[in-house]
């Protein structure tokens, strides 16, 4: 039996060891929730024009503090960044996206999108995804999530996770009950969005991207029992007559519109309805690789593309507001980042600093979390990405990100290189 002396030496020795392990966890906790100061930025917050230069940003505990001058006192123990001038927004809106991983997730936030709509995933990914970065698991953006879409012909791993729905393999989801039990399945996992498609993909050679999928009446039924829970619906839709019907059906957004009529537009004008044409995704199916590489769609892409651009720029004009995605899944043979998106805006008309609202506080309205993102602003959260050159002049600055923020945490820091 050993005696007290010994035990007291070996209880101080394994004090000293747990301390000394501890350590790198207890700094990266406290480094995380530590106070930041970010000084010398010119901020383009996404609701002034004109640039504000030598500011001082406070962040903690994942938000924005407090902006003042470059002469403001930092209290102590915060860390300080320095940023030499560099451009300050608030981080990227991706209001399209297809992320079902782990990876995917990752490149699209070290791309500078703090925030992402998904609009489609197999197996519920995306609201798992989204616990996980809500909880800080992963690095990843905020996420908010469709699960699968509402469409005639569902996913196969749809009934095999529900296999009580067999029923609709053969029949098709038709009709407006049909369409509201697929929305309530949504529902119960606890979806952020309702996706259906109004029409047929583009993305696939079999299918003709103008066919109608479902009226008025079907629209109706789905955006209500979405309502009934607070759940809004976007709608994918190229041709028009199917957007029409989603338009009129109470949508909250159509996606791509490639074929929209002066009519629709202007009845999305007056309900309020957004667009989010996703253009840059039309130019990669004209290409070889990137999400897209097939023979047909490199011809259906040149028709399209110069259709998309004209729609977007009839919209535009018609007060329509446009909102920024890619529609990729950010997977290693992606070549789209939303900067493309944002560039392809300015080709059409739009001004640079219409094309970074359309990323960042519009956006923001259109997930319903414009008093939470999208700006810099005191309290809002603390999603920042910093440019070396300034975007208002030239768009494809967004391309070469030196620093990203996600809720106060640092994921990029190239500033001192």
């Amino acid at each position: 039996m050993k005696n007290q002396k010994t035990l007291s030496i070996e209880r101080k020795m394994l004090l000293i060891l747990c301390a000394f392990w501890c350590i790198p966890f207890l700094t990266t906790k406290n480094l995380h929730a530590q106070g930041k100061a970010i000084l010398n930025a010119t901020i383009i917050d996404g609701l002034n024009k004109e640039p504000r230069e030598n500011k001082t940003l406070l962040l903690r505990d994942g938000k924005i503090e407090k902006i003042g001058d470059s002469g403001m006192a930092v209290p102590a123990g915060y860390i300080e960044i320095d940023a030499k001038g560099a451009f300050l927004l608030p981080g990227l809106i991706d209001a399209h996206v297809h992320i079902a991983s782990f990876g995917e997730a990752k490149r699209a936030l070290l791309s500078g999108v703090t925030t992402a709509r998904s609009m489609g995933a197999s197996n519920f990914a995306d609201v798992g995804l989204r616990e996980l970065a809500k909880t800080g698991k992963i690095e990843a953006p905020e996420i908010l999530a469709a699960g699968y879409h509402v469409r005639p012909s569902l996913a196969d791993d749809f009934f095999i996770n529900r296999p009580e729905l067999s029923r609709f393999i053969k029949d098709g989801v038709h009709g407006t009950e049909a369409m509201q039990t697929v929305a309530g399945v949504l529902i119960e996992h606890k979806v952020n969005w309702i996706k259906t498609n109004a029409t047929a993909r583009a993305g696939l050679p079999h299918t003709d991207p103008r066919q109608p999928y479902y009226n008025e009446d079907e629209m109706r039924a789905l955006v209500n029992k979405g309502a009934a829970s607070g759940i809004p619906v976007a709608a994918h839709a190229h041709g028009d007559e199917g957007g029409f019907a989603a338009v009129k059906g109470g949508v909250r957004s159509i996606e791509h519109g490639t074929y929209l009529s002066e009519r629709t537009l202007r009845l999305m004008a007056a309900k309020g309805t957004y667009l989010v044409p996703t253009i840059a995704v039309v130019e990669d199916l004209t290409m070889p690789g990137g999400d897209y590489d097939n023979p047909t769609l490199m011809m259906r892409g040149r028709h399209m593309l110069p259709r998309i651009r004209q729609t977007a720029r009839m919209a535009h004009k018609l007060g329509v507001k446009l909102i920024a995605a890619t529609d990729t899944g950010y997977g290693t043979e992606s070549t789209l980042r939303l900067s493309q998106e944002l560039e392809e805006f300015v080709r059409i008309g739009m001004s640079p600093f219409e094309a970074i609202q359309a990323a960042t506080n519009h956006a923001a309205e259109l997930l319903g979390l414009g008093d939470q993102i999208g700006i810099i602003k005191q309290g809002y959260d603390a999603d920042i990405i910093l440019l070396e050159q300034n975007p208002l002049q030239n768009i494809g600055a967004l391309h070469d990100l030196l620093f990203i923020m996600n809720n106060g945490k640092i994921i990029k820091n190239r500033l001192t290189w």
